[in-house]
């Protein structure tokens, strides 16, 4: 199985590191304009992961249907849910540039951001969602192509997407100014938008990125819309959306639950948000082999799943779970090393490194025992059991992080290192319910009957 998995994971991954990469320069880009700038950005970035996973979870039944279909050898059906996948982006795009134009103002305010970078941060969210439709065009359809097994079609489309965002940060960002190379004066043009620059460029980038990948969708041999109805059919819609909806309320509840973190550590103050900005900036690109992996799991599972092969989807938890274990062992280990480093790359406030550097070490210990629910995770989306997957994280985030963040910020009157904490006690959790799944196989349908796609058997 490790070529396979290994075929499909590394172009998310190369995606991933792209994403992170971009995030590290925009954080740093911003981080030359001062603290409050940085604070600006990362105030309302948990309202983005709230969106993000909303969107991302809805991609997830079209995931499970699709990869099914692929491996049950009905291509037809497949393309069918392509056809969906465009009405489901139409509708949920719209509804979403509508309801963050019209909280840009509030949603500052709901965060506790300080009243001295409201305004900033609110201009700043208006117009990096301004292209809503794109970026849900951008989700949707990337996990429509990687349900056919082309991870690479995404991968390349971000990669675009980053360089072009690179690009612009750099020129809408700062003013026009003058630089020396090789002993020559070289003027370089800039609007000098600082934190807007940085949200218009990113704007403009999701847009791009929007086109190309639907672009690249319609062109797809496999998995074309092209030809296919885009009124609603039920007998696509229902199934996508039983997996779906536990997957939507999941992350829906897992995010807001982010949300209301993020709001107490904004309440600490201007250091504490610079401070767990930048730590969330530089932890992400360690999770990188895990959620590179849970998008291999997820496909393998479920083209395991339409087939009827359960000796390959065991096969697939065999060999995916432990290498699983051993990438985040590793990266666990190079984010404790250098996380000093790394959170001097976007601040030089000392107060701020050495607060940062904390969090990252007493994260870094909780990586290898993260990795193993993402990836299980990952092949339960692939099988479409969400609803234990629901169950685990909401149990996780609200009864250990958010309550005992509270507790420990507003009745204990401790700070950030608390609230870190919490967190990874929140994803130690998450490793016992997850690990107690895997052993007792319920995660697994065909382990209690012969399933095959389309939900009956039916015999003469």
């Amino acid at each position: 199985m490790l070529p396979v998995i290994f075929s499909l994971a590394w172009p998310t991954m190369l995606e991933q590191l792209m994403q992170t990469a971009v995030q590290y320069m925009d954080t740093g880009m911003v981080g030359v304009l001062g603290t409050s700038a940085t604070a600006a950005v990362g105030a309302t970035s948990t309202v983005n992961w709230l969106i993000g996973s909303t969107i991302s979870a809805i991609s997830i039944g079209f995931l499970a249907y699709i990869s099914q279909s692929i491996g049950a050898g009905k291509k037809e059906q497949a393309k069918k849910a392509s056809g969906q996948a465009v009405l489901t982006v139409v509708i949920v795009g719209i509804f979403f540039t509508i309801l963050t134009m019209g909280l840009s103002r509030k949603v500052p305010v709901w965060m506790q951001v300080d009243p001295s970078i409201q305004k900033l941060a609110s201009s700043y969210f208006l117009i990096l969602y301004a292209p809503m439709l794109f970026r849900t065009a951008n989700i949707i359809f990337g996990t429509v192509l990687r349900a056919v097994g082309d991870t690479k079609t995404p991968m390349q489309v971000g990669v675009a997407f980053n360089v072009i965002n690179i690009v612009l940060n750099f020129f809408l960002i700062y003013s026009t100014r003058t630089v020396l190379i090789g002993g020559k004066e070289l003027v370089i043009p800039g609007a000098g938008w600082g934190v807007q620059g940085a949200a218009a460029a990113s704007a403009i980038a999701y847009t791009i990125g929007g086109i190309a990948i639907t672009v690249k969708l319609w062109k797809h041999t496999d998995i074309s819309p092209k030809g296919q109805s885009f009124l609603p059919d039920s007998a696509v819609l229902r199934p996508c959306l039983k997996v779906a909806v536990p997957n939507m309320f999941q992350r829906f509840a897992t995010s807001l639950g982010y949300v209301a973190f993020a709001s107490m550590i904004n309440s600490l103050g201007e250091t504490a948000t610079a401070a767990h900005t930048i730590a969330n900036t530089v932890e992400s690109a360690f999770y990188i082999p895990g959620y590179g992996m849970q998008t291999a799991a997820a496909t393998l599972a479920g083209n395991a799943l339409g087939a009827n092969d359960n000796k390959k989807l065991n096969s697939l938890a065999k060999a995916i779970v432990p290498l699983e274990v051993g990438l985040m062992v590793i990266s666990g280990s190079l984010l404790f090393i250098f996380a000093p480093i790394l959170i001097r790359l976007f601040s030089s406030d000392a107060q701020v490194i050495r607060l940062g550097s904390t969090v990252l070490r007493m994260v870094a210990v909780s990586e290898p025992f993260y990795g193993v629910p993402i990836v299980i995770e990952g092949m339960m989306q692939g099988v479409g059991k969400t609803v234990t997957p629901f169950i685990f994280n909401v149990a996780g985030m609200w009864g250990v992080r958010i309550l005992g963040t509270f507790i420990c910020i507003h009745l204990l009157g401790l700070g950030l290192v608390s609230a870190w904490g919490c967190m990874i006690g929140h994803n130690m959790l998450l490793f016992v319910l997850f690990t107690l799944h895997y052993f007792s196989g319920r995660w697994n349908p065909m382990n209690k009957t012969k399933v095959s796609f389309q939900y009956k058997t039916c015999k003469k």
